[in-house]
């Protein structure tokens, strides 16, 4: 698709020629109109936002479009697998008082912090000084790299100290 001069069509041209054949493409990816609609839409804006009314810049528009369509419609189906998968807590799942009570306030100030780190830095802190894994076995465990797990037990240590130490 090229304007009347030779030169790539102006954002709004290619809207209106490639923007029912997108939506069909994600219809087919992720089975959801509305959701279809709303990948294409992102994707022009994306488009818009990197190169401007103006597509001289770009080598192929359409086929920016068509792989920015496909990605943004595998990651809307990566969300939607994990939101399928989330199971919530049982409701009324309350730690026994007599818990509580066994628990000094050292313990207790302790789980408080620790409920208030990331997931992550949370698993890390836990299969770290809990269970007493090497950096190499928890990064093992949670499909990270040694890195990884080096640089988040480093910031939620900082953080624990920070949240313990304000109190």
């Amino acid at each position: 698709m090229t304007a009347q001069d030779g030169h790539p069509p102006a954002i709004n041209e290619l809207y209106h020629a490639r923007r029912l054949g997108l939506v069909r493409l994600a219809v087919l990816m992720v089975d959801d109109l509305p959701t279809a609609e709303d990948i294409v839409q992102d994707v022009f804006a994306a488009l818009y936002r990197r190169y401007g009314a103006d597509l001289r810049k770009i080598a192929d528009p359409n086929a920016y479009l068509t792989t920015g369509v496909m990605n943004a419609a595998r990651s809307a189906l990566r969300r939607r697998r994990t939101a399928r998968a989330y199971v919530p807590p049982p409701p009324g799942t309350a730690p026994a008082a007599e818990d509580q009570a066994l628990l000094g306030e050292g313990d207790r100030r302790v789980l408080s912090a620790l409920g208030k780190l990331t997931v992550r830095q949370r698993q890390v802190m836990v299969l770290r000084y809990w269970s007493e894994l090497s950096e190499q076995e928890i990064a093992d465990t949670l499909h990270v790299s040694r890195g990884t797990v080096k640089s988040t037990a480093s910031r939620a240590l900082v953080l624990l100290r920070g949240l313990l130490e304000d109190r």
